[in-house]
């Protein structure tokens, strides 16, 4: 979490109300021995944040979900 001071706030507050609504993260801000934050109230998810990769998959990615490892891996644990 990021902490500024007011006067860092002040002078900048557009930027770090952005940054905020863009990453989620909570705004700190330091007055003396007192703190406030500011939050985002629709908190994004952070699967949001990923960022699509056509192409990584070459073929039907259903054929992912009935792969069968049971003959690549062994499971007896000691």
């Amino acid at each position: 979490m990021k902490t500024v001071t007011p006067t860092e706030l002040r002078s900048n507050i557009y930027n770090l109300l952005d940054e905020v609504l863009r990453t989620s993260i909570p705004l700190e801000i330091k007055k003396g021995d007192q703190k406030l934050k500011i939050i985002p109230v629709n908190k994004k998810r952070k699967l949001d944040n990923l960022v699509p990769i056509p192409g990584v998959i070459i073929g039907d990615p259903e054929d992912l979900v009935y792969i069968s490892w049971e003959k690549e891996v062994n499971l007896d644990l000691p």
